[in-house]
């Protein structure tokens, strides 16, 4: 074997080795946040959904309740959810890569981990945490798992923007939603109602529109934070969730986009859909 393939296969193998590696850690990074997560959990409200409990709230709220929900259905306790779909990595063009992901969900304490896997090129990912964990705010992406490419945590406005992303997700695990749940209501017009949600001293409020199907078509925030060269920076904020489904008793969507509302104009950076989704009810 020529000296040039011996140093092309060496160059092989530890680049193997190095992505092997690579997943092996963030593999036990992600239990480690997971276990973190489940153990923060407190008991969710026991009982199931009643309607009667809804008649105070702003009209388009309870159409939506009425729509995605079954009276006397069990309260969701926690979510696992497996996504795909693509995400915009550049920040003045558009460039979109596909991504794979699963994610951990749980209504109370109210908190979700997200592990996803950006494909950049051919055998070269990116790997990323996306979290909010007994209060605390997380974004890390990592190249393949071993190079981190910026981390922050720890602070408000990351904490603030990560609880805004469960409480604009919960659509998804719609009892989350309900009064008694942590969500307060308030009435906007026929058609939007803001919700309200603390955890901790963290607290948020997201618009949510509704379509003529009375389902949650938007959810906007005035500002979310936006990481920028690992800094995070106010912006306005939109997700856009579709093509809703019948899932254990519940009606919820199954793809979505977000996008960060920017003077410039509207720039989406996260398209997406389930393939999987399992529930856990609360006794």
């Amino acid at each position: 074997m020529s000296p040039t393939l011996w140093l092309a296969t060496d160059l092989l193998l530890t680049l193997s080795a190095a992505v092997a590696w690579g997943k092996l850690g963030w593999t036990r990074r992600t239990r480690k946040m997971v276990t973190r997560l489940n153990a923060s959990r407190s008991t969710a409200p026991s009982g199931r959904v009643d309607f009667r409990a809804i008649d105070a709230l702003p009209p388009p709220v309870q159409r939506y309740f009425r729509a995605v929900l079954q009276d006397g259905a069990p309260i969701v306790a926690a979510v696992d959810v497996g996504q795909v779909g693509d995400f915009n990595l550049g920040e003045n063009s558009d460039r979109w890569r596909p991504f794979t992901a699963t994610q951990r969900v749980v209504t109370r304490r109210p908190g979700f981990v997200w592990d996803g896997r950006i494909a950049v090129l051919p055998g070269l990912t990116i790997h990323v945490h996306d979290a909010y964990v007994a209060g605390e705010g997380i974004l890390h992406p990592s190249l393949l798992g071993l190079i981190t490419l910026f981390a922050v945590r720890g602070t408000p406005e990351v904490a603030a923007g990560e609880l805004m992303r469960f409480l604009a997700e919960a659509a998804c695990y719609p009892t989350a939603l309900l009064p008694g749940h942590g969500v307060r209501w308030d009435a906007v017009d026929a058609h939007s109602a803001r919700a309200t949600l603390s955890d901790g001293k963290v607290t948020v409020a997201l618009l949510f529109g509704f379509d003529a199907n009375n389902l949650v078509s938007t959810v906007t925030a005035a500002s979310r934070g936006r990481t920028v060269g690992g800094r995070v920076i106010p912006t306005p904020w939109e997700g856009r969730w579709s093509a809703y489904q019948w899932r254990d008793g519940m009606r919820v969507p199954t793809a979505g986009e977000v996008a960060w509302l920017l003077p410039q104009g509207r720039k989406p950076y996260w398209r997406g859909r389930i393939t999987q989704i399992a529930y856990a009810f609360a006794a």
